[in-house]
């Protein structure tokens, strides 16, 4: 009886488990459709203005600081972006690995990444592994204002036009699909041009500007690359919420199994231990006649 009594135990355990790890599916699932509803928003805006500023950036004429390279420099900012919260699969896993490697190629090219980290979990690890964090970002849950996107975009901005670091990168979870989410790294500035982006060849396309061009990048600049950020953040957030909804599911499902085995294992024992008693029984009997 203590075999049956210990697997009772355990499978009210387990149903217990499953609800809660249900109510979390629920949850993630009603928090991911909303930061769906952002990112999806956002994209043909940020794509857009990409495409347009990377065409301006190999413009001869075209002179803004945000489009220059950085020369001579040995220090770069990389800014990592992660969840405050587990429960999500390989989402942050995936991240930090991408991370790791991401800094060992900026060391072999000589280059000092600065580590900004947005999320608990990831900036744990780093404290893990000893590794320094300029900037640590914990407030960051299910969405983010663009107003607190601009103060970091802004602050990167002077770094990079003050020179004091040659390039800024932001290496995050890049949602495609609900089954695909890559770890992604972008490079925020220098602004690219299409062919060091793609690889093809170059090709010149003439622009008329008004207001001159002075006037119009020294604003369209600077908001593409807030845009730019922000639309990072929202990616980072729905791969977040789409990791948990299907590691939730997975878990579920897991439980749910579990439970089926465990009343199979129940009945089992429970048909053993009838057996026994009743050949105690018989035993008995006969041993009276």
């Amino acid at each position: 009886m203590a075999k049956a009594r210990a697997i009772v135990k355990r499978r009210r355990a387990v149903q217990n488990i499953r609800k809660i790890t249900q109510t979390m599916q629920l949850i993630a699932t009603a928090r991911f459709q909303k930061c769906l509803q952002r990112a999806v928003a956002s994209q043909p805006y940020t794509r857009k203005i990409t495409e347009m500023l990377q065409t301006l950036a190999q413009q001869q004429a075209v002179d803004h600081p945000l489009l220059k390279p950085n020369e001579n420099h040995e220090r770069s900012l990389l800014l990592v972006i992660t969840s405050n919260r587990g429960l999500c699969g390989a989402y942050n896993a995936s991240v930090l690995r991408r991370m790791l490697d991401t800094r060992r190629r900026c060391t072999e090219a000589g280059l000092a990444p600065e580590m900004e980290v947005v999320g608990k979990k990831g900036i744990n690890y780093l404290r893990f592994l000893n590794v320094p964090v300029a900037v640590k970002i914990t407030d960051v849950e299910d969405r983010i204002a663009f107003e607190r996107v601009s103060a970091m975009a802004e602050r990167y901005m002077e770094l990079y036009r003050s020179g004091a670091v040659a390039r800024v990168d932001v290496l995050y979870m890049q949602f495609h699909s609900i089954g695909v989410q890559r770890p992604t790294l972008a490079q925020l500035l220098p602004i690219e041009p299409p062919a060091a982006a793609t690889g093809k060849r170059r090709t010149f396309v003439q622009f008329e500007f008004s207001p001159p061009a002075e006037q119009l990048l020294a604003r369209l600049i600077p908001e593409a690359v807030k845009i730019r950020l922000f639309q990072c953040f929202n990616d980072a957030i729905v791969g977040e919420q789409v990791a948990r909804m299907v590691a939730m599911k997975a878990a579920t499902d897991a439980a749910g199994d579990m439970s089926k085995y465990l009343a199979r294992q129940y009945n089992r024992a429970r048909q053993s231990q009838i057996t026994t008693e009743l050949a105690d029984i018989v035993g008995g009997a006969n041993a009276v006649q």
